[in-house]
């Protein structure tokens, strides 16, 4: 009798766990969905996922408890239409570290050895040095593209090495937004990171970029700025990005 009634726990318990495991499934897939694409509405949510909107408000409210998302205003750029903002959601701190970022104090603690045994000098070359070996990569992928394609191109390049990156049309040019970065954490104490990669933006682009927003800095997505502009030297436009990269504007 008793393992009759074992067996009938565990049949009762079967369907119940499944369920759990089908929820905890859809819920990595909500916030891996705001992981590739950045803060994202519940609208949005629905319509990536195929869900409703119900069911992804729900998943929401638990990743909230979690602690892995949070809901915040959406951020607009240029002129604010009349209505109260979108609310979106974006990943936490805690729920970044949940993907990787698993090397963040090796990382941190091998440059500050570089910086306090070889001064600040040195951690800049080391980001160069780190991101000119990144963009052999980019390169090839960008002459491969029409010009008309070299940002979507370079976004895609960006993807393959985890920082799940789109480009889209903006007033004037385009925006490139980094929905990841694998060294977010890092690039919180060395912003010499940011400033080395939006160099190499600017250099592989051939015109001036600007750094609107960081995901050091706190902000949901890293996003840099390419105006439509004729392109230039190298040099002038390393010089002209050095003065924003890594920060954003007031």
């Amino acid at each position: 009798m008793k393992n009759v009634g074992e067996a009938r726990e565990t049949l009762r318990g079967a369907p119940q766990e499944e369920l759990a495991t089908r929820e905890r499934s859809t819920r990595n897939r909500v916030a891996r969905s705001i992981l590739d694409h950045g803060p994202s509405t519940v609208a949005d949510l629905a319509g990536r996922l195929g869900l409703t909107q119900a069911a992804v408000r729900r998943h929401l409210d638990s990743l909230v408890q979690e602690n892995v998302v949070e809901g915040r205003e959406k951020r607009v750029y240029g002129t604010r239409t009349r209505g109260r903002p979108a609310k979106v959601f974006a990943l936490t701190d805690c729920g970044r570290d949940a993907f990787d970022q698993s090397y963040d104090k090796l990382a941190a603690d091998a440059l500050r050895w570089i910086s306090e045994t070889h001064g600040e000098t040195a951690v800049v070359e080391f980001a160069r040095a780190r991101i000119a070996e990144q963009a052999k990569a980019y390169r090839a992928a960008m002459d491969a593209a029409p010009p008309e394609r070299r940002t979507h191109a370079l976004a895609k390049a960006l993807t393959a090495d985890g920082y799940a990156a789109t480009a889209r049309s903006a007033p004037v040019g385009e925006q490139l937004c980094q929905h990841h970065c694998p060294v977010a954490h890092v690039a919180e104490q060395y912003p010499q990171l940011c400033e080395a990669e939006t160099e190499m933006f600017s250099a592989l682009l051939g015109t001036h970029v600007q750094r609107l927003a960081t995901i050091a800095h706190g902000d949901g997505v890293c996003t840099t700025y390419i105006p439509d502009a004729a392109p230039h030297s190298t040099q002038a436009t390393e010089e002209a990005s050095t003065s924003t990269a890594g920060r954003n504007p007031a």
